[in-house]
């Protein structure tokens, strides 16, 4: 079974780290509401520049691919084992959730897409970014959509 996107790198992490990565998140929260509206900001600021864990998944493997062919082409063509192995892990990596780097990376503290959201709308939630928006009860034509859309991308 193919685990959903939001849910299988963490699936694929030991609890323990994802729990130290929750617990960091709250306390990132925590600090920042207790600082002001400026510092909330200041944050918000920071978590757009945040790589998350796709991304960083990413350069490493393109870097090694890249390694992979460079080598092959000055030294041996058996370096192309190299760029071969990568891909086939992040294939691997975007069906399940899992390949070799992904533990490492975890326990270094990189978060998943899902996680950094958690953290940027509780911030703007306690910045007071959704206090005005439409609800259900108050109407679900285009216009109310259009407000909740851009009340997202504050």
């Amino acid at each position: 079974m193919v685990p959903a996107t939001t849910t299988r790198v963490p699936q694929h992490t030991a609890e323990h780290v994802n729990q130290r990565i929750q617990e960091q998140t709250e306390a990132n929260i925590a600090r920042y509401a207790a600082a002001g509206p400026e510092a909330i900001d200041q944050r918000l600021k920071e978590l757009d520049r945040e790589w998350d864990m796709e991304r960083t998944l990413e350069a490493n493997a393109s870097t090694l691919a890249l390694i992979g062919v460079l080598l092959a082409a000055t030294l041996s063509p058996w370096w192309l084992l190299l760029p071969g192995v990568v891909t086939a892990l992040l294939l691997q990596h975007a069906v399940q959730g899992w390949c070799p780097p992904v533990p490492v990376f975890r326990r270094l503290g990189f978060r998943t897409q899902t996680e950094i959201d958690y953290e940027r709308y509780a911030l703007k939630a306690l910045r007071g970014d959704f206090r005005d928006l439409p609800t259900v009860a108050q109407g679900s034509d285009q216009a109310a959509a259009h407000e909740l859309l851009l009340a997202m991308q504050r």
